[in-house]
């Protein structure tokens, strides 16, 4: 890909700048219960409101099918964002309807309000053009800072950028260039550590890690699959026995690509995973027939940090083990630790993504070591499995609309 544009090739000053933002935090009984995403957009609306902007922040919430769902509004997202901006957010009671352009049409430069949810809207998330352009006509510029819904090819993603001068926020920007530069450019040799339950869920992933990556690290489920696909009885182990000529594949495309995949020699096992006090550490001919695997033994865990330090760019997607059930925790714990040293004394880069997975490192306390923790769930496994994510294009589409001049993409000075 070439340079992404950014905020950085576009004059904002007295422009009403559309900012597409992924606002769909966990709410219950009217309280926000995470507000790291609103927190995640905040420097790219305050920079437009520093250089002069009238910011409009465009979101989802939920799935309200193209209705109108009274308990699936926005509204309670303005006093965080409010708090987080340190200034009024102003709120629109609809997101194309004369509220919104009544509230847009009072903005003065510096200041900031929120739509109701697009989502309430059937044209969003059919990608309907008319709705795009109704979008288009509440602003002069759009920013996409929402990187964890740019795999839906909807209309205030991929759409809108049809009609108006389009650019990467902040956030974007980070998620955008941190993921180039660990599979597109990257330093080598690249370690990719890759669990969950099932291959299915993660097929392309796999595929497409074993012809970019030098160590492929498996854990979890998936883990069990290969294991009892290398004829290595796995016990009572969640496995995906019609997934084991698949297993088989992508481990021989892994050797005619030169990727090495690394699965446990040894094994933490216990009968169910409430039975933790029971737990207990074995070799793999060792498992018993009413024993589980719930996480990586002691050995496996000293080989994936022997190779941590062989290597430059560390991609990781998957708790290697049960991480939510202490003892299970322990191989997760163990490696993010040493990739968040490695980290820290500059030896590696690393990136991680998914929900749980963020959760664990955070949990182990070795997330803020990371090189970067994307935000994304979906979009980060999707550009991992080398798919094109439709916001991302549309960014980087030459016929990007620049109806002005001065609104053409330059050099930042």
């Amino acid at each position: 890909m070439h340079h992404l544009p950014t905020i950085d090739h576009v004059d904002v000053q007295g422009k009403t700048v559309l900012v597409r933002a992924d606002l769909n935090v966990p709410i219950k009984e009217g309280k926000i219960l995470d507000t790291s995403r609103v927190e995640r957009v905040v420097p790219t609306v305050a920079e437009l409101m520093r250089k002069g902007a009238s910011v409009v922040l465009l979101s989802h919430f939920g799935r309200p099918e193209g209705k109108v769902v009274p308990s699936l509004t926005l509204r309670p997202i303005v006093q965080v964002l409010s708090q987080a901006l340190k200034q009024e957010v102003f709120f629109a009671n609809d997101c194309i309807g004369e509220s919104a352009r009544t509230t847009i049409t009072s903005l003065k430069p510096g200041e900031v309000c929120l739509l109701e949810n697009l989502r309430f809207e059937a044209g969003e998330e059919k990608n309907d053009s008319l709705f795009s352009e109704k979008l288009s006509r509440l602003g002069d510029i759009y920013i996409n800072d929402g990187f964890s819904v740019s795999h839906r090819a909807h209309a205030s993603v991929e759409g809108i950028t049809h009609f108006l001068p389009s650019y990467a926020g902040r956030l974007m920007q980070e998620e955008v260039e941190a993921l180039q530069q660990s599979l597109e450019h990257p330093q080598r040799p690249i370690l990719a550590c890759v669990a969950g339950s099932k291959i299915s869920t993660k097929l392309e992933l796999l595929k497409n890690l074993v012809s970019k990556v030098d160590y492929l690290v498996l854990g979890g489920g998936i883990a069990n699959t290969f294991l009892l696909a290398r004829g290595i009885p796995v016990g009572a182990s969640l496995v995906e026995k019609e997934m084991l000529p698949l297993a088989q594949n992508i481990e021989e495309e892994a050797r005619k690509k030169g990727c090495t995949l690394v699965l446990p020699i040894d094994v933490v096992v216990a009968m169910e995973h409430e039975d933790a006090l029971f737990h207990q550490e074995t070799g793999l001919n060792d498992i018993q027939t009413n024993q589980k695997i719930f996480d990586l033994g002691p050995s496996s865990c000293q080989l994936i940090k022997n190779l941590l330090k062989e290597v430059k760019t560390v991609v990781w997607n998957g708790p290697l083990g049960v991480f939510e059930q202490p003892p299970f925790d322990t191989g997760t714990t163990d490696i993010a630790m040493e990739v968040a040293r490695l980290t820290r004394e500059g030896k590696i880069f690393s990136i991680a993504g998914g929900g749980e997975t963020v959760a664990a490192l955070n949990s182990s306390g070795s997330g803020k070591d990371f090189s970067y923790l994307s935000t994304a769930g979906g979009a980060f496994l999707e550009w991992l499995e080398g798919k094109t994510l439709p916001g991302v294009a549309a960014l980087f589409d030459a016929s990007r609309i620049t109806s002005k001049e001065e609104n053409k993409i330059k050099e930042p000075a």
